[in-house]
């Protein structure tokens, strides 16, 4: 219980912990006065007799003056002003709107990323979220056609669940950056935050969908929305998994086309910006980069709220006074 009372236990005054040097220098002088440390002179034979006649209540005749003394202890530490911290934080701010807009086709799965690009985007995106604390985000997939995974969002594991969950041929294959960035600016276009944000990732160029990359550059543009985009994929040529007529699936070498022109057009011209990563490491960069240049506005008040624990040292204090005064009532009580 004592333990457990001093486990959380800081004092507002520590130096009036200083007095307990007192404690020992009482206890020496005490015991330097005390009786049985006087030179006797012995002048009965029944000294023996008288000796042993004291029995137990010469031996507990220095309780009361312990009993002084843990009082003395525990109205020092009293003083000392003994408290319990409470700490908390209030955080207020002005969070970013990011909708992380991801490539599914079947290219994604090329293994020139650890495990490959797909596992290596949904890796990288997951730990993104982390890092947006007072940011709202959602997800959109694409290939073929295009997806709201995750509307926005401040709930983490929901969307850091939705993240886990993609996998490629989900949607018809293909690769329609114009729609992907599209419906990710229509998920935007209701917010409210003075900072918009899309993250398009993609390995190819484009080559399906019914919005042209063109024009969905130009409604990010209207809609105040800065769009960053990322290339995965190593130079010259990679191997994808291919599955043929008969059900197997094969390895199969493609070259690496990224149409960096066109990614490089949309981000300049919404004053987002393009990048390339041609690794795991270079991808982790990229999202790096991009939550250092995509700062929320945040505050945050600490607030220390503090308990005053004195009241048990002081019941502890006369309750040791108590019981002195009753025995110097009761068992030794001096009679004149």
């Amino acid at each position: 219980m004592i333990t457990r009372y001093f486990e959380n236990i800081s004092f507002a005054w520590p130096w009036i912990l200083w007095l307990l040097l007192l404690v020992p220098m009482l206890a020496w002088w005490y015991w330097k006065r005390s009786p049985g440390k006087r030179a006797t002179v012995i002048i009965s034979t029944n000294s023996a007799f008288e000796r042993g006649s004291r029995g137990w209540k010469a031996r507990l005749s220095r309780l009361p003056f312990v009993f002084r003394l843990l009082s003395l202890v525990f109205i020092i530490m009293a003083l000392a002003r003994p408290q319990t911290k409470f700490d908390e934080e209030q955080v207020k701010g002005e969070g970013v709107d990011i909708i992380i807009c991801i490539d599914v086709s079947g290219s994604m799965l090329a293994q020139d990323f650890t495990p490959n690009r797909l596992e290596a985007a949904k890796e990288v995106a997951a730990n993104f979220v982390d890092s947006r604390k007072t940011d709202r985000l959602g997800v959109v997939i694409f290939s073929g056609e295009s997806f709201t995974l995750c509307p926005l969002t401040t709930d983490k594991a929901v969307l850091k669940s939705q993240i886990y969950s993609i996998q490629s041929g989900l949607l018809e294959d293909g690769t329609a950056i114009g729609s992907g960035l599209a419906t990710s600016s229509d998920r935007l276009r209701t917010s409210e935050s003075k900072s918009k944000v899309v993250i398009l990732l993609t390995d190819g160029e484009n080559n399906g969908g019914q919005i042209p990359p063109v024009t969905a550059k130009e409604i990010a543009k209207k809609l105040g929305i800065r769009v960053y985009t990322i290339g995965v994929g190593s130079e010259g040529f990679a191997s994808i998994p291919v599955q043929g007529s008969d059900g197997r699936v094969s390895m199969q070498r493609e070259k690496v086309n990224i149409d960096e022109k066109l990614l490089t057009e949309i981000a300049t011209e919404t004053g987002g910006k393009y990048f390339r990563a041609a690794d795991n490491e270079g991808l982790a960069r990229v999202y790096s980069e991009i939550d250092q240049l995509e700062k929320s506005t945040v505050e945050v008040t600490a607030i220390h709220r503090f308990t005053e624990r004195f009241l048990p040292l002081v019941l502890a204090a006369g309750f040791f006074l108590f019981l002195e005064w009753v025995l110097r009532l009761t068992l030794f009580k001096k009679f004149p």
